[in-house]
């Protein structure tokens, strides 16, 4: 792997009907890099991941995984490749060794490794005192750190993350973090992975920001953040129509109703404040300001936040599956 692409992908593309669901994206993921995809719900993420990982095939372009074609060498790329879904795909009634073990017939793993290798990915991720536990005893956090183990039991060359810790608590969601960073520095792998919790976009070496089945941009999470230079105002009025107004006719500021509020960027936004009580013209009933964070990225980027986004394909999801009835 020293000498090549982890992954590498050129015009990729798939098609459902007529929604472009990926729409041509480039890019390349060195071996040893976190790389994540950052983007809302039904942005492309995981039929990007599922193209891959071989899942699904693509509509065009080409797409390479440690070095294999996914189209023409499917089970090679199976072969170095580790998935976690974002679905539990773990068998309740099997222990958790059972579930390994079954992993691994499946894999070809030789049987003469197979009971280290089940300890040490276990041990990895603190789940050997719980190794003969039936799987359904287990919590969400247990189920999703035994997945990933079993998604290292085969040593991959390239671990795919599909959202990792969808559905888990903050604090669970952090541990989870803790034992993938250590499996990193244990295990000569790449990590590709997708989400749409900015926390852990930070963890990444690189994103790729990914909206409406397009890349957007691509780069370290601080190269991002420094690239929109200006801080995030938000703030609360009684008419919010005529705040976006007064900001544009009186600062020249481009305004926008983001998360309830009214929402602009500004240099400096602190010192801007002050000017901002004295001078809009209106009574204002709350004010913040945050320096730039990926949320402000994707809204740079992209003209919304991830959670307008994510509300924008829930509202559009539930109209077609009302149009459908």
């Amino acid at each position: 792997m020293a000498d090549q692409t982890a992954v590498a992908v050129r015009k990729l593309s798939k098609t459902y009907g007529k929604v472009e669901a990926v729409k041509g994206v480039d890019f390349e993921v060195p071996p040893g890099e976190v790389f994540g995809f950052l983007g809302p719900n039904g942005a492309g993420k995981t039929t990007t991941i599922s193209m891959l990982c071989t899942l699904v095939n693509p509509t065009g372009g080409s797409a390479t995984v440690a070095g294999y074609d996914v189209v023409r060498q499917r089970d090679d790329v199976r072969r170095n490749i580790g998935l976690v879904f974002q679905d539990p795909t773990l068998d309740g009634y099997l222990s958790a060794e059972q579930n390994l073990r079954f992993h691994a017939e499946l894999y070809g793993v030789p049987k003469s490794v197979v009971g280290d290798r089940i300890r040490q990915v276990m041990e990895m991720v603190a789940l050997w005192d719980r190794k003969d536990a039936k799987v359904m005893t287990f919590s969400g956090g247990m189920k999703r750190r035994l997945e990933i183990a079993r998604g290292l039991l085969h040593s991959p060359r390239v671990l795919f993350l599909d959202e990792p810790t969808v559905g888990l608590d903050p604090q669970t969601r952090s541990a989870i973090w803790g034992y993938i960073n250590q499996l990193r520095r244990m295990e000569d792998i790449t990590i590709f992975m997708t989400t749409h919790y900015m926390d852990e976009a930070e963890y990444c070496d690189r994103i790729a920001i990914i909206d409406h089945g397009e890349i957007v941009v691509i780069d370290s999470p601080e190269a991002l953040k420094a690239s929109v230079g200006k801080d995030r105002v938000q703030i609360h009025t009684g008419d919010d129509a005529r705040a976006i107004e007064a900001l544009r006719e009186r600062f020249d500021l481009d305004a926008a109703v983001h998360e309830g509020a009214v929402t602009f960027a500004v240099a400096s936004g602190e010192e801007f404040v002050p000017r901002l009580f004295a001078e809009l013209g209106m009574p204002i009933t709350s004010v913040s300001v945050s320096r730039p964070s990926l949320d402000d990225v994707f809204m740079s980027y992209t003209g919304s936040t991830i959670r307008d986004a994510e509300s924008g394909a829930d509202t559009m999801a539930w109209m077609r599956t009302m149009a459908r009835r």
